[in-house]
């Protein structure tokens, strides 16, 4: 007989997330970095970011990024440092170390993706079909505050 959580989606994917979660922090262990640290190196890897635009990419609010990176700055991973036209504004870029450290983890974490595409999907279709939920929830979460 299947418990009652069995048959909701939303328990797998929450699940599946803690899950993910839990094998990427074993996976982390060794540069002493958390998942969210590990996100915002790879938005980094792509270049210099504002905080904002930072949060934005990482879905954080500015009052879990600051600490975040201030961790990641103490280590010396990341330079942050304040726009010259526009003081209020903060950039964020990794440094040598943060760059060797990027490198390192995204070799590391690979051994995580046949966990991805053991169900037989690709891992195209699998991002697509996450990015959907994704995308109709954040719409749904928005109808509902609109109508409240």
């Amino acid at each position: 007989m299947s418990a009652p959580l069995d048959d909701l989606v939303c328990f797998a994917m929450y699940t599946a997330s803690h899950a993910t979660t839990q094998a990427y922090r074993e996976v982390l262990k060794p540069w002493n970095l958390t998942y969210p640290q590990y996100l915002a190196l790879v938005v980094l890897a792509t270049g210099e970011h504002t905080v904002s635009e930072l949060g934005d990419a990482l879905s954080l609010d500015s009052g879990t990024l600051s600490p975040l990176l201030r961790r990641l700055e103490a280590r010396g991973l990341v330079a942050r440092r304040r726009d010259g036209d526009d003081e209020r504004v903060v950039r964020v870029s990794l440094t040598d170390a943060g760059r060797e450290a990027h490198a390192e983890v995204v070799e590391a974490v690979g051994c995580l993706v046949p966990a991805f595409v053991d169900s037989g999907r690709s891992l195209a279709d699998l991002l697509a079909q996450l990015a959907a939920i994704t995308g109709n929830m954040r719409a749904l979460a928005a109808d509902l505050r609109t109508a409240a």
